[in-house]
């Protein structure tokens, strides 16, 4: 038998409901957020004895319990949290909601599971037709209406501007030193500071800036999951970002999303997927797409059809990138695409000609490629990664290991599984007989002194 609640007990006794004035109240609360329910005094014996109802119901309890006393609770505060997550079901987070509402649902679901390392979703492999059905559902679905809400807590434009700063906090870091480094950081705030923000008090127009600012943040987060090889959990916040982009109206965020969306469908091997999700978000956007955003997903189709062997599609989508690129002023793009300048695309030409075998132009394209700043540790680290790769390739291989040992010391501060992924690569371009050759076992011998080396093995 389950145990009892002892947490709802005593915010029932603290708020002075009785258990049909409890039950009337969660009605009450269910309405308000557009849901028609049954509920009266036996549900809430159960809910005391240790029953989780289904669905919304929790968050309706913990809205109602929390009116009547003046503040804000979660289904944690009134004993529910933990049987949720053990609740969740494998596939959350891959549907593309129908509402405004159930992506917020969603999205606390998610950071509470993942909070809890949730197994089934944190470690699950990305699913290919969630993928698909995402973009879609993102390029055809009609705007959502208003977006007023009538929370308990007021919210204004500068929690909006709060959550965007912290956010641009936590990307820093996750640049410098990889997203394992503080990503579980980020989803404790979002799921303590900004989803009590989401069931808020605020208008149509604070309500569309506060969906696209978390949409920013779901996108980090899914890059810095996607970073520490968590991809399962990675796909379910890209796509429930883009869920809040199509709330919000702000099409060209959700075309960096699909984008990075690509981004992680190339890493894990899905060449076709990932070709078509950098499409998609090209064309979503359609006449509000500027020239920074669309050289950057140009370079991500570019990397796809270059792992598919589409040398031909490559190099137009290549040079559509540059064309792109070269046509940017300073208020073109929103400040987020800032980052994609001609080094970054530099990086990205790099990667393109070393997969399709053009290790000389690799080199010659990507040399431009690295920031040195000590800000992008992580661009830095694969940009350098490529052109060590490049030069092995090319039977150049003591500058091939020299730049690697310099890769490596780049490394060293980073917690990205992409990273290991990079130096298990370069590993496997390593032939026998270079391994023979003396400048392979001085090179090796210093690569063991480095972390990303050793976590290879």
């Amino acid at each position: 038998m389950a145990d009892q609640n002892a947490r709802l007990a005593a915010l029932m006794q603290e708020a002075d409901l009785s258990h049909k004035s409890l039950a009337r109240a969660v009605v009450v609360a269910a309405a308000r957020s557009g849901e028609a329910i049954t509920c009266d005094h036996t549900y809430v014996t159960r809910w005391l004895k240790g029953s989780i109802p289904r669905g919304n119901m929790p968050q309706f309890i913990a809205e109602a319990i929390g009116r009547k006393l003046g503040r804000q609770l979660t289904i944690d505060d009134i004993g529910m949290g933990s049987a949720a997550v053990s609740a969740v079901q494998p596939d959350l987070g891959l549907e593309f909601p129908d509402k405004p509402e159930t992506v917020a649902k969603t999205v606390s679901d998610l950071w509470r599971a993942d909070l809890a390392d949730a197994q089934a979703l944190v470690r699950a492999q990305p699913d290919s037709a969630a993928w698909n059905a995402a973009s879609l559902r993102w390029i055809v679905a009609p705007p959502d209406g208003d977006l007023a809400r009538t929370g308990n807590r007021a919210v204004g434009s500068v929690d909006v501007d709060m959550i965007r700063s912290t956010a641009d906090a936590f990307s820093m870091l996750d640049g410098k030193f990889g997203g394992g480094h503080a990503r579980r950081a980020l989803i404790q705030y979002l799921h303590t500071d900004v989803r009590p923000m989401l069931d808020g008090k605020y208008s149509d127009a604070v309500g569309k800036e506060l969906h696209s600012a978390v949409a920013e943040a779901l996108l980090l987060a899914g890059w810095m999951s996607y970073d520490s090889g968590l991809h399962g959990i990675a796909q379910r916040y890209l796509i429930q970002a883009l869920r809040m982009t199509q709330a919000s109206g702000d099409r060209l965020l959700g075309g960096s999303i699909l984008s990075a969306m690509s981004h992680q469908a190339t890493f894990l091997g899905r060449y076709q997927d990932a070709a078509t999700l950098a499409r998609a978000a090209y064309t979503g956007p359609a006449s509000a797409l500027g020239p920074t955003m669309a050289a950057q997903f140009r370079a991500m189709e570019a990397r796809a059809l270059a792992r598919l062997g589409d040398e031909r599609g490559c190099d137009l989508a290549l040079a559509e990138a540059e064309r792109m690129l070269g046509l940017r002023t300073p208020d073109s793009d929103p400040p987020y695409i800032a980052y994609f300048d001609e080094i970054e695309l530099a990086a990205e030409i790099g990667h393109c000609f070393r997969d399709l075998g053009r290790s000389v132009e690799a080199t010659a394209r990507g040399a431009g490629s690295i920031f040195g700043d000590g800000l992008n540790n992580r661009s830095d680290f694969f940009a350098t990664m490529v052109q060590a790769e490049a030069y092995i390739n090319q039977g150049e291989i003591g500058q091939g290991f020299s730049i690697a040992l310099n890769a490596m010391q780049l490394g060293e501060g980073l917690k990205s599984a992409r990273c290991v992924q990079y130096v298990r690569e370069f590993q496997g371009r390593v032939t026998p007989g270079m391994k023979r050759a003396t400048d392979f076992l001085e090179f090796e011998e210093q690569a063991r002194g480095f972390r990303l080396w050793q976590q290879v093995g």
